[in-house]
């Protein structure tokens, strides 16, 4: 079997580091020898810090970015790899919460096992989401203390029978203690050890203050503190935790008693220290530590432990095999040390105790242990360890819901952001959601039939005529206080106008409301052909369609479209060739909206050149961001440039909406029912079927969040979002219903 392996490796200086070099070891290397199974290590460098890696490491990923990763899969996929061992700890890997880790996961083929340093009790929105999607991915999840496995299964709703439980691992070295007393110049001592990176929440402090009450009984006891300053707390607080610790002793007058060894020690010098050690102490100030590789260290070599009481050490050190003390207290801790020290046969036993459970707990157990687990992962079929297809199944849309909508509206109109669910007033109103929240709402009610919705529209739409100036164009933005904020909007918002009044006059619910919106449509008519933005075009064009469907005898209004769509298709020859089809010399935002205006033209046109431009735009966009099966909108943090790199990041709902809406139309045109499984996956985008595999839909507020970022998910749920969600749903229903060859059942509408 071979194994691809992710995380820290040495010489990066990190405990995930070591643990990946033992695991990695203990399967391929049994006994420091090669064994019956192969592997190579996908390595995580430190920010952009490069490292000379030992011949294991194949590849290795800069953390902050987040092209590599998506590399990184592509190498594992390529490698003959039968299964993929990852370490996860939040902070090893890009982006917040270490978000960055899920593309690679995602296009991984083969099945993954992933082991949890880290398993929160009370994890931030992202860190939940985040750790919940690697489980689900992954065939088996691997832990190393029983409470990680509540947590899991009570907290995050990960399946019992993924969760395997192993112990951390520990070397098998031992040496003979007063050998390495002798050599340590230590004979008449009594040592206590502390060992790993050092930081504030290691409590070091505690120990310190425990001391004076012990050295006045028990002079010849020394206190080693082994590790180096933790590299993230050097980078934001330097030596400061340290230089306390420093002055502390220096004012308890404990400096012939307490050694600061600031050194990340090798295996070898580390266990020297642990078998020269009386007793080992591991004064965590909180409970939330899941695993401790020092306390299992410690354990595995027969120290005589004493610990507060987190929940890696409660478990370790149960039956005898340690003593625990309350957090932070220093009088605990000397009470438990002079009794250890006056009675040394209690704490033989406690040592001798600790050993023999430490057999148990060899890296060479640990590596039988993950190969048969591994062995168990690859057995599975297919479908257990891979992302299932999407459905061409309307059945498994959320309930449609205004909602969210009712909250973000007001008298004057629809708030444009949102600090999560909550209507943000400061930033006020802008012309774009109200386009949208107009068509949004006419195409319920035209699906429908439910006068409730259609309340909404009158608000909708006396903001855009409140915001039509005398020459036809619009303002865009209002404050909260009905101040405007703007002369003129941009010709992006203007063409969204046009397109949500064109959907007006096509589809009027009555003729109050076409007379209205036809009076604002032909008021703004003059500033047509002052559109430069291809934006502004396209959407201008759909909205023409629109109304041309109910009066398709407007010359005057199809030479119109007819030189739009030949401007756009002039855009498309100038910037065409071989290996790029499209408009531009860059991929940036709304992009869908581009092939959409056409597909329109060419329906109501008949023009065959339209029509191709359409579909070879079209083809090209679908190549560029559907590549992995579902959607991968081309992210506003970089845009795509011929022959440049894309960003995964910023991804937009109304990027998703675009797609949605071009495949409709397509459909609707060709009859290619291939184009109604790819609706299908833009629109399943809003529910998890994207690169992060989290849900923008909020089934708490019914709002959609306002996008995808390098921290996660952007949990603020805006009108632009949560409307492109609904119009999305809407047009995903409407393509089932129409085409009634395509055998869906579709559901009632609940509201």
């Amino acid at each position: 079997m071979k194994f691809a392996f992710i995380g820290t490796y040495p010489p990066r200086q990190c405990g995930i580091g070591t643990f990946t070099q033992d695991l990695y070891q203990s399967i391929v290397k049994p006994g420091g020898q090669p064994g019956r199974h192969e592997g190579f290590i996908i390595a995580l460098n430190d920010h952009d810090q490069m490292y000379r890696y030992s011949d294991e490491v194949a590849f290795s990923i800069r953390q902050e970015h987040q092209r590599d990763y998506v590399a990184a899969a592509k190498f594992i996929n390529l490698s003959g790899a039968d299964i993929c061992v990852l370490e996860h700890e939040y902070g090893i890997f890009g982006g917040q919460s270490g978000v960055y880790i899920l593309p690679l996961l995602h296009r991984l083929e083969i099945p993954l096992i992933v082991t949890l340093h880290t398993v929160l009790k009370d994890p931030s929105y992202n860190e939940k989401a985040i750790l919940q999607e690697i489980c689900k991915m992954a065939a088996k999840v691997v832990v190393m203390a029983h409470k990680a496995v509540e947590f899991l299964t009570t907290l995050y709703d990960v399946d019992p029978e993924k969760i395997e439980l192993i112990h951390h691992g520990v070397p098998d070295i031992h040496f003979n203690q007063e050998q390495v007393k002798k050599e340590f110049k230590l004979e008449n001592r009594k040592v206590i050890l502390t060992f790993g990176f050092i930081g504030r929440n290691k409590g070091i402090e505690t120990v310190i203050k425990a001391l004076p009450e012990v050295i006045k009984k028990h002079p010849e006891v020394i206190y080693l503190v082994l590790g180096k300053t933790h590299p993230n707390v050097i980078r934001y607080s330097g030596e400061e935790y340290r230089n306390y610790l420093q002055r502390l002793t220096s004012t308890l007058h404990l400096n012939k008693h307490v050694y600061f060894l600031n050194e990340f020690t090798d295996q070898k010098l580390l266990f020297k220290y642990l078998s020269a050690s009386d007793i080992y102490v591991t004064p965590y100030l909180n409970e939330a530590q899941i695993t401790s590789g020092t306390l299992s260290y410690s354990v595995g070599v027969g120290s005589g432990v004493i610990s507060t009481p987190y929940w890696h050490a409660e478990e370790l050190l149960s039956d005898g095999r340690g003593k625990l003390f309350p957090f932070n207290d220093s009088e605990a801790l000397s009470d438990i040390l002079l009794d250890l020290l006056d009675h040394p046969e209690k704490l033989n036993e406690m040592r001798q105790r600790a050993y023999e459970y430490g057999r148990e707990m060899t890296w060479e157990r640990s590596g039988e242990r993950y190969i048969e687990v591994a062995r168990d992962a690859c057995s599975q079929s297919p479908q257990e360890h891979s992302r299932p297809e999407n459905i061409l199944d309307p059945t498994i849309l959320p309930e449609f819901s205004l909602l969210h909508i009712k909250r973000l509206t007001d008298d004057t109109g629809i708030i444009q952001h949102a600090k999560f669910g909550i209507p943000n007033l400061k930033e006020g109103y802008c012309l774009d959601d109200h386009a949208r929240a107009l068509l949004m709402v006419l195409m319920a009610y035209r699906q429908t039939r439910d006068k409730e919705i259609l309340e909404l529209a009158p608000i909708y739409l006396s903001y855009i005529h409140y915001m039509q100036n005398k020459d036809g164009s619009f303002r865009n933005f209002l404050s909260f206080n009905r101040n405007f904020l703007d002369e003129v909007g941009s010709e992006d918002s203007f063409g969204r106008t046009i397109w949500a009044l064109g959907y007006l006059l096509g589809n009027a619910p009555n003729d109050a409301y076409y007379q209205t919106g036809k009076s604002i449509f032909f008021a703004a008519v003059p500033c047509f052909e002052r559109l430069k933005s291809i934006r502004g075009l396209a959407n201008t064009m759909t909205g023409i369609s629109y109304y041309l469907r109910r009066n398709s005898t407007d010359e005057g209004m199809i030479q119109q479209l007819r030189t739009m769509a030949y401007t756009l298709v002039n855009y498309y020859k100038n910037n065409r060739n071989d290996d790029w089809e499209w408009f531009e010399d860059v991929i940036t935002y709304d992009n869908g909206m581009l092939p959409l205006a056409l597909f329109h033209a060419a329906e109501i046109l008949n023009d065959e050149e339209i029509l191709s431009v359409a579909n070879r735009t079209m083809n090209f966009l679908t190549k560029l961001t559907q590549r992995d099966g579902y959607l991968s909108i081309i992210g506003n943090e970089k845009w795509l440039r011929r022959g440049g790199e894309r960003s995964i990041f910023a991804q937009q709902p109304v990027d998703a909406l675009a797609m949605v809406l071009m495949y409709q139309q397509a459909f609707h045109v060709t009859r290619d029912r291939e184009l109604l499984k790819r609706l299908f996956t833009c629109f399943m985008w809003f529910l998890g079927e994207n690169d992060i595999r989290m849900s923008l839909f909020d089934f708490e507020t019914w709002g959609c969040c306002d996008g995808i970022e390098n921290y996660g998910i952007n949990r603020n749920q805006g009108a632009e979002s949560s409307l492109a969600y609904l119009i999305s749903h809407l047009t995903v229903l409407q393509a089932f219903e129409e085409y009634e060859d395509a055998e869906i059942k579709v559901p009632e509408y609940a509201h």
